[in-house]
C-alpha cells in the first residue's frame, strides 16, 4: 500500500490533484490533475496524502491514459476496495521540491494573497483563487472591505503585458492596467 517512512512528509504542502474512483478490479484509480498540463503531475514526486490524519507516501508503480482520464497503479493496491479507500485524497508534494521557474513564470501558489493594485495607485484587492477559462488564467481577486466601486470579487485577466505589467513576489504586489470599475 502506501508506506510513511520513505521520504519526509511535505513541510509546505502544495495539493497538486486528487486520487478519484477505482478504475477496474486490479487496483487502479482514476487520477484528476491540477497541473498545467494533466500529465505533468507525474513530473512532480513524491505523492503524498493524507489518511486517518496521517502523511502517507503514495508510489506510483504505473499510469497511462484511458480514454480522456488519467489513471495509476499504486505499489501495493492490488484491488478494487483497497483503491476505494484512496478515494477524494488530496495529492500534495513539499512545496520546495518544485523546479525554479523561467522569468515570469509563476506558481499559483505564489500569487495567491497578493495586493492588487491598478496603475492609477487604486489598491484593487488580493488574490484569492485563481481560474483557467482556456484562453487564459484569470486571477480572482477579493475587493477590500470598502472598495468604492462597489464591488466584492473581481475576475482579472492574466494577460502579460496587457493587463498584467508587474509581479514583484517580494513584496506580494500584483500591478494591473484595469479599471477598478469592471
Amino acid at each position: 500500500m502506501t508506506k510513511t517512512n520513505s521520504a519526509q512528509p511535505p513541510a509546505n504542502p502544495l495539493v497538486l490533484g486528487k486520487l478519484g474512483a477505482p478504475y477496474g478490479i486490479r487496483g487502479w484509480l482514476k487520477v484528476f490533475s491540477s497541473t498545467e498540463n494533466a500529465e505533468s503531475i507525474f513530473d512532480y514526486q513524491p505523492w503524498f496524502i493524507q489518511h486517518a490524519g496521517k502523511w502517507q507516501l503514495v508510489e506510483l508503480e504505473s499510469w497511462r491514459h484511458h480514454n480522456q482520464d488519467l489513471i495509476i497503479k499504486v505499489k501495493g493496491i492490488d484491488d478494487r476496495d483497497a483503491a476505494a479507500q484512496l478515494t477524494n485524497a488530496e495529492i500534495s508534494v513539499n512545496a520546495a521540491d518544485l523546479p525554479a521557474l523561467d522569468n515570469g513564470d509563476y506558481y499559483w501558489k505564489d500569487l495567491m494573497g497578493c495586493k492588487v493594485v491598478n496603475l492609477q495607485g487604486y489598491e484593487m484587492g488580493k488574490v484569492i483563487d485563481l481560474m483557467e477559462t482556456g484562453s487564459n488564467d484569470v486571477l480572482v481577486v477579493k475587493a477590500n472591505l470598502k472598495d468604492a466601486f462597489g464591488a466584492k470579487e473581481r475576475l482579472i485577466p492574466f494577460l502579460d503585458e496587457q493587463v498584467i505589467r508587474k509581479v514583484d513576489l517580494d513584496t506580494s504586489t500584483i500591478e494591473v492596467d484595469w479599471d477598478p470599475g469592471f
